[in-house]
């Protein structure tokens, strides 16, 4: 992103980092003996002046140490990844991961081995990328490592050291190269990055399906997306995590929803949800859109309110926006736009019959009540759901 950036010799008068819920986490950690320094995404974002979601710590003192004076200044603590020296610490509701220094002593392109240490260029050199490897201290004094701030000016997503070394320690790394040029990145990757990536490409095979979708999700919202997909299928990558169109078009003018993109980027979105094993949620709206018909603001507001109710107000506003985007009608059409707000300016109605009603009008329960259920709401709904709670109890009296 091109932004403002902050002096690199301090962040001092950052809201942020003079937050006290954070400051009195470090304060705790440094009166039991330990340094310790904000690392990382924060450190990145505040350059860059873009929102910080998590702030992430670091320090010299063991995970055990981190534990006790941590709950000894009565903070909660929750050992979330204690063998890799990280204690998430909450302090009034707020969240910090406390990570020791650490080194790899052996990776398997999925996880690490690590043996602790008290060198920050030691942690700095284990890091993915040089602008995810700088800290600053409870002051706002900022350490850079591997000269992260100068990439960061040059809007350069760069490999900490050898690019080759750092993917086979995780290939995961690969999609969060391209992740992170999609929202920082301007103008061609880094060249030696790009190598790396695609040569190594097939050890992509090793990340389980989970990890693979948080990145495509994250990736796939991004500022830059559609010029970084170019990039990914260009060099073989995307097609190594998914069978993909090249409708780079329809991508870009459908909104930044990871889901409605995902569909719109494969080429059998109905193996997606086995593929990046996608949550319920996300599944069902994939098969609502697969099975959507196309519709466009030419149906009849009868028709409109009949399909917005049998859809529901998710699948509706799913296959608007993507029969829309697909077409060649401006992203500011009024009838398309009256369309997508129909859930909003029509709240969908429920059926003023219920089983009760249907009992005590002589109709048994079983298939056949609702056989009866079914003919009676399809002949409400072809009203336009004019048809009054009396009128339908009539109705039902009749067929009964």
């Amino acid at each position: 992103m091109t932004a403002y950036m902050k002096p690199l010799s301090s962040l001092s008068t950052a809201s942020w980092l003079n937050e006290p819920r954070l400051q009195q986490v470090m304060a705790a950690i440094a009166h039991g003996g330990g340094e310790v320094r904000v690392a990382g995404g924060a450190v990145r974002n505040a350059l860059l002046g873009v929102p910080i979601a998590d702030v992430d710590l670091a320090t010299t003192i063991l995970p055990h140490d981190v534990m006790r004076v941590c709950k000894a200044a009565g903070f909660g603590v929750h050992p979330t990844g204690f063998e890799h020296g990280t204690v998430t610490v909450v302090n009034n509701g707020v969240q910090f991961e406390v990570t020791t220094l650490r080194r790899d002593v052996e990776t398997d392109g999925r996880r690490a081995v690590v043996a602790f240490t008290s060198d920050w260029a030691q942690d700095a050199m284990r890091r993915d990328f040089t602008m995810n490897a700088m800290y600053c201290d409870a002051a706002g004094k900022i350490f850079d490592f591997t000269n992260g701030y100068r990439d960061l000016l040059r809007n350069r997503v760069k490999f900490v050291g050898d690019a080759n070394e750092r993917i086979k320690e995780d290939y995961l790394r690969i999609l969060r190269f391209f992740r992170f040029h999609a929202w920082f990145g301007k103008g061609a990757p880094d060249k030696i990055g790009l190598a790396a990536c695609t040569k190594s490409k097939s050890g992509l095979k090793k990340i389980s399906a989970e990890r693979i979708r948080q990145e495509v999700f994250k990736l796939i919202v991004a500022p830059r997306a559609v010029p970084t997909l170019k990039i990914m299928a260009a060099s073989g990558v995307l097609r190594a995590i998914i069978p993909y169109t090249d409708d780079w078009r329809l991508i870009g003018r459908l909104p930044n929803d990871a889901v409605l993109r995902l569909y719109g980027l494969a080429k059998k979105p109905a193996e997606l949800k086995d593929l990046l094993r996608l949550s319920n949620i996300a599944a069902l709206r994939i098969q609502d859109l697969t099975l959507a018909l196309e519709f466009s603001p030419l149906l009849k507001p009868p028709e409109q309110r009949a399909m917005l109710y049998h859809l529901g107000k998710q699948a509706w506003t799913d296959a608007v926006q993507f029969n829309w985007a697909s077409g060649k009608t401006s992203k500011k059409d009024l009838k398309w736009q009256a369309l997508l707000d129909l859930p909003n300016t029509w709240p969908i109605p429920k059926l003023p019959i219920s089983g009760q009603d249907m009992l005590e009008a002589g109709i048994a329960s079983g298939p056949h009540m609702g056989e009866v259920l079914r003919c009676l709401e399809d002949w409400w709904v072809a009203s336009d759901f004019a048809s009054t709670r009396e009128v339908l109890l009539e109705r039902l009296k009749n067929d009964a």
